[in-house]
């Protein structure tokens, strides 16, 4: 008799092995540029984290569908929808096979005492286990934070490449979103092992507001915005920032932007030639036909950029 029950249920548990494991990878539909935005932050995968997918400065209409993500993003250009559905549909597959792909930077205790530091933390583009890592920060000009256009795709790209890529969400403005990068940069070191992550020759990567967060963490160092001393980064890339600083600190620098950005270039030629003159690696791709924040610049002069930013961080490795 005990055989027959262990034989029954040995035969039971084999059947359902196939019907547990199509479970476990089914992935919920997926959305697309006909979903709506307010859809997407209250899908399940992105429970408690939702809302900072997409800019919180603005209310998001009832109706508003990821096609016309245009307008919650003001100043930027060469938006696409469905790069920013690919975005999306990678960190919620991501997050239904089990992976986290969101982490908290501060402490219960400290939203509480300064409520802002409730919309921040990092998103996980997982690359290689034990892959280097870089840290992304977006624009638009200290006013919202625009993630899904000049961070999130910049971030799943790096991943494709095996690289473990963390983009920010933090709080506008200069000192506040200088003093969050350095907040994400020490919770990276201080949980490299769990995250699986190689700290050594690790990146920062900026687009506009952004990029001044990376140049300011190593000019000034992470003391200045209450970050532990972790060693400066292997390089900064920048994308269209008005960033003029430079200073024996800076490190080696990629730079980008398009001959349409009047805004910025004059600064960013300048500084990248003054690097130069310091003895500091420094590069600048100009792209033309591109505007301030083309982001990956899809189906511009500018696509395929990070290839060249990649190999610039390559060269400057030491490990």
């Amino acid at each position: 008799m005990k055989r027959c029950i262990a034989l029954f249920l040995m035969i039971t548990l084999l059947l359902a092995l196939p019907v547990m494991a199509a479970a476990e990878g089914t992935h919920s539909e997926d959305f697309t540029v006909d979903t709506k935005i307010l859809d997407v932050i209250d899908h399940p995968a992105f429970t408690g984290f939702g809302r900072l997918l997409f800019p919180t400065a603005f209310e998001i209409p009832a109706r508003l569908p990821i096609e016309e993500l245009y307008y919650l993003l003001p100043a930027y250009h060469t938006i696409n929808p469905e790069n920013a559905c690919e975005v999306l549909n990678y960190l919620k597959n991501q997050a239904e096979d089990g992976n986290q792909i969101f982490y908290d930077i501060y402490t219960d205790e400290e939203k509480a005492a300064d409520p802002a530091k409730a919309d921040t933390g990092l998103f996980f583009f997982r690359g290689n286990p034990g892959g280097k890592f870089a840290v992304l920060s977006s624009g638009m000009a200290f006013r919202y934070v625009g993630s899904i256009h000049d961070s999130f795709p910049q971030a799943l790209e790096l991943a494709k490449r095996g690289y473990n890529a963390f983009a920010l969400v933090f709080r506008p403005g200069k000192i506040t979103g200088s003093e969050d990068l350095a907040r994400a940069i020490d919770f990276i070191f201080d949980h490299a092992s769990e995250l699986g992550v190689d700290t050594t020759d690790y990146s920062i990567w900026g687009g506009s507001s952004g990029a001044h967060f990376a140049v300011w963490y190593c000019e000034q160092g992470a003391g200045a915005f209450g970050g532990q001393d972790h060693g400066k980064p292997a390089i900064v890339v920048t994308q269209y920032t008005a960033s003029y600083e430079v200073s024996p600190n800076d490190v080696p620098t990629y730079a980008n932007l398009g001959d349409r950005d009047l805004y910025c270039q004059a600064n960013e030629k300048a500084r990248i030639r003054d690097l130069q003159g310091m003895g500091i690696d420094a590069e600048l791709d100009f792209f033309e036909g591109c505007w301030h924040g083309f982001g990956l610049g899809i189906g511009t002069a500018a696509e395929g950029w990070v290839d060249h930013a990649v190999d610039f961080w390559q060269r400057h490795m030491t490990t």
